[in-house]
């Protein structure tokens, strides 16, 4: 069986010949203390991307069957995005720039890290509709043009009918093939802040909500035009980082209102064209979310953070049973320590993997403290124990 089908077999609680050792990325500086140390080559570190070739290949020397986050992709976001300048240079080596989303953002000389934002070009009615609204635009032909299907070695415009070859290399495909379905509200929560999200519900929820159905909108007509083009997928794919360690950026009950309608009208247009299962990705401590999203029709969690709270799929599964999925909860922290880590962190996910519907993966991006031979390690163990 490939990759895809066996993917697909653990999804559907079906018998499967190997369960496949998944990763979520690198940090660029993971990549480069390995070049510098002479496991990868410069150019594979610096050409790396979600599911491109080199990331294919640093996959492959490590042990990886494939990348969970190589999904092909829509332009569900601002079209256009802001062109981004630099607006100040600081002594001190500080520098303020303007990025593609209309943030202000601090970075530091040496410091590796998110930027910090310093401002948001949207906090009110009149940015929205000065700045933003026109480049939230469900119907623009050009984010049509530019939103792209693989087609063999090259992606190719829906609009050039290139979607019948790219149906071909689907089915030829030995890896899963997902479809990005966009995000409802938390590449807006990116462009606001969070402090601006939480004055918005309280001084201006029609705005908000007028802003969170024009995400939901754009996500739904492209994902529309994606599924009714000759390309077949096996799942959706959301991101929403709509949550932090203690729980979610926003009230559950407004996120239900707000965002709910929109994953469902998705999700339904999905089944329709065959596709059971949608994926999303939000970082943080997502318990009180989880729910609404399972009702709306998205039925596999990622990444799974196993962090200071030791999320699981264990307590999930018995609260939500068979429907809910997961690919995650592997704990990375591991790669920084030594094999007997390793071998106890293997251990723990024997009985989850037991449960079915359930991929392990690092629970996000390989960190600079991981040691290369630990993660080769890693690989190996995992294909000793699950695919002997």
């Amino acid at each position: 069986m490939t990759f895809r089908k066996n993917t697909m077999a653990i999804l559907n609680y079906e018998s499967y010949d190997r369960l496949p050792l998944v990763h979520f990325g690198f940090w660029p500086e993971t990549l480069k203390k390995w070049a510098d140390q002479g496991h990868l080559t410069p150019r594979e570190a610096r050409s790396w991307g979600d599911g491109n070739k080199a990331d294919l290949i640093i996959g492959g020397k490590l042990g990886f069957d494939f990348n969970w986050s190589m999904h092909h992709g829509v332009l569900t976001g601002l079209f256009p995005p802001f062109i981004p300048k630099v607006i100040n240079r600081f002594e001190d080596g500080r520098i303020h720039s303007l990025n593609d989303e209309g943030v202000i953002v601090e970075t530091k000389k040496g410091v590796v890290s998110i930027p910090s934002e310093i401002d948001h070009l949207l906090k009110n009615r009149g940015d929205w509709e000065k700045h933003f609204r026109n480049r939230m635009k469900p119907r623009s032909a050009a984010r049509l043009f530019l939103s792209l299907v693989p087609s063999g070695k090259r992606m190719v415009p829906y609009f050039t009918g290139g979607s019948i070859l790219a149906n071909k290399a689907l089915e030829k495909r030995q890896y899963p093939a997902s479809l990005y379905a966009g995000s409802i509200i938390g590449t807006l929560r990116n462009i606001v802040g969070v402090e601006n999200l939480s004055y918005l519900t309280v001084d201006d929820p029609g705005l908000l909500k007028e802003m969170v159905d024009a995400f939901g909108a754009v996500s739904f007509g492209l994902v529309k035009k994606a599924l009714e083009s000759c390309a077949k997928y096996d799942f959706l794919h959301f991101w929403e980082d709509i949550c932090y360690n203690h729980g979610p950026l926003i009230n559950p009950t407004l996120f239900t209102e707000l965002a709910g309608p929109h994953y469902k009208k998705i999700t339904d247009l999905a089944r329709k064209h065959g596709v059971q299962f949608s994926s999303v990705d939000c970082d943080g401590k997502i318990d009180t979310l989880l729910p609404i999203w399972l009702e709306n029709g998205v039925n596999i969690m990622f990444p799974i953070e196993v962090g200071t709270w030791k999320a699981s799929i264990a307590p999930w599964r018995e609260s939500y049973g068979r429907e809910l999925r997961g690919v995650g909860g592997m704990d990375k922290v591991v790669f920084s320590k030594d094999r007997k880590a390793i071998d106890q962190e293997v251990e723990r996910l024997k009985p989850l993997v037991d449960l079915g519907g359930y991929i392990p993966c690092p629970d996000h991006r390989i960190a600079p403290d991981a040691e290369w031979d630990n993660v080769r390690y890693y690989c190996d163990r995992m294909n000793e124990v699950f695919n002997r």
